[in-house]
């Protein structure tokens, strides 16, 4: 049997260029391809498949950052190396956010790419191993293995018992769940830890926002629609339930889910059919529900924003996942997997870790719990120029240090109240930007606006 060669496109608009790295790589034995504008490199992707594209930032008439995002999205197998002449900071960490398994700056030596390229051709072998894996009979399946190896990674007790729970769920596929817990402490990844762990874990998982659709779609969105049914139907239209059919469908924010849409939610739960927006035919559906928020709901529902009726319907079994304030013992082990993690992704050695920095973050409140953790150690990995992680990396001098106090106010309403006007003053009153500050959409900002009566002057403005 003939060695599988390595398949590479080179997209770069300079044909010296090209043509020379063409070269360079096909004495190495890969099979190499060569473009030199986004509509022959995209003509070229149709026509064969590739295992990686050498991608220039530079292109006329497209930039190579836009031509990444669609080829990460038709292409998720191929892996993408960024080069350019011209890179800053930003283009930098937009590229690596965005897919790019590494970056180049022009000029670099053959060595740089070869090596680059190396490093990406161990990672497809891998890839490939793990994806004939994936054929054969497992108890459990890889995305619940990977969900769990990168982000519940922790020693607490608390998290372990949030692991059990989850098991126990995934095996009755008919039992309804209500996650709560704090923004950003995981609680999509449980649900899909549920899903992907059950029988059904070859069925869709659909992850809906309950916040994020906006009011005039709400019932087409979750019905669906026929072709004609309101302006701008023109075609007929499956709604999330029907999507989920046979899987789980996971409701997130499911607290800011608007009070008429509430009572069809729990008549599909109950009946198991749904009628499309236009349409007159039932549609037999079946799924599960994961819901999950951040709101105490039993307060929601004394003030009757919230059904009591399809509370009862969804928290079957509930789930708490605690913030990262309660578990110190998992700062950690999450701090060096993410440290770990960014090294590998952002092309650099595996720093130390300072013993103070430790210390310092189990000091830290931690109000955006592990997703800001990881946010905070990509930041400092992208900018750290020494082979030491510390406090200075994290700027944690600018950072409200210290564990919450006996006489924190735990009262859920008055501390939204609190972030969103916090969120609201340092992004100068500009709902957009507060809104993505606050990890919801601008929709979902507006409705807690008007919630809490919190106004914006012109002045303000």
């Amino acid at each position: 049997m003939s060695k599988m060669k390595l398949r590479v496109l080179i997209l770069d608009d300079e044909a010296d260029f090209t043509e020379e790295l063409k070269e360079f790589l096909q004495v190495r034995d890969f099979e190499v391809y060569a473009a030199n504008t986004p509509a022959e490199g995209f003509e070229s992707l149709r026509r064969r498949p590739y295992d990686l594209m050498i991608l220039d930032v530079k292109l006329p008439g497209m930039s190579g950052l836009d031509i990444l995002q669609q080829v990460r999205k038709l292409y998720p197998s191929m892996e993408v190396i960024i080069i350019s002449g011209h890179g800053d900071m930003d283009t930098v960490i937009q590229a690596m956010r965005d897919g790019a398994i590494d970056y180049l700056r022009k000029p670099f030596r053959h060595i740089d790419i070869q090596l680059s390229i190396e490093r990406t051709e161990k990672y497809l072998k891998l890839y490939r191993q793990l994806r004939d894996m994936q054929d054969q009979q497992s108890l459990i399946s890889a995305e619940l293995e990977r969900l769990i190896d990168r982000t519940f990674i922790g020693e607490s007790r608390p998290i372990r018992q949030v692991l059990e729970l989850a098991n126990t769920a995934s095996k009755y596929p008919n039992t309804n769940i209500l996650i709560t817990g704090e923004s950003g402490t995981g609680k999509e990844i449980v649900a899909r830890i549920i899903h992907f762990a059950s029988e059904q874990r070859n069925q869709p998982f659909v992850a809906v926002n309950s916040s994020a659709v906006t009011d005039s779609l709400l019932e087409s969105e979750f019905f669906g629609h026929v072709k004609g049914s309101f302006t701008g139907a023109v075609n007929d239209k499956k709604g999330y339930f029907e999507v989920a059919n046979g899987g789980t469908l996971f409701l997130d924010e499911i607290a800011d889910m608007p009070f008429a849409l509430q009572a069809k939610l729990l008549r599909a739960i109950e009946e198991k059919k749904i009628k499309r927006v236009g349409g007159t035919d039932e549609v037999q559906v079946d799924f599960r529900i994961i819901a999950a928020t951040n709101h105490n709901v039993e307060q929601l529902i004394e003030s009757r924003q919230f059904r009591l009726d399809l509370f009862h319907r969804l928290n079957t079994l509930t789930i708490n996942i605690p913030p990262l304030r309660e578990r110190s013992e998992d700062i950690e082990p999450l701090l060096r997997y993410f440290v770990g993690y960014f090294a590998i992704k952002l092309n650099k050695p595996l720093p130390k870790i300072n013993a103070q920095l430790v210390e310092i973050l189990k000091e830290y409140d931690f109000p955006g719990n592990v997703r800001e953790l990881r946010n905070m150690v990509e930041r400092a990995m992208i900018f750290c120029n020494t082979q030491t992680l510390s406090s200075i990396d994290f700027q944690l001098s600018d950072k409200k240090v210290g564990k919450v106090s006996k006489t924190v106010v735990l009262n859920l309403d008055e501390q939204e109240q609190s972030l969103i006007l916090q969120a609201l003053d340092e992004c100068g009153y500009n709902q957009v930007l507060a809104a993505k500050l606050l990890g919801i959409s601008r929709d979902s900002l507006i409705r807690r606006m008007k919630k809490f009566n919190i106004r914006i002057n012109r002045e303000q403005e």
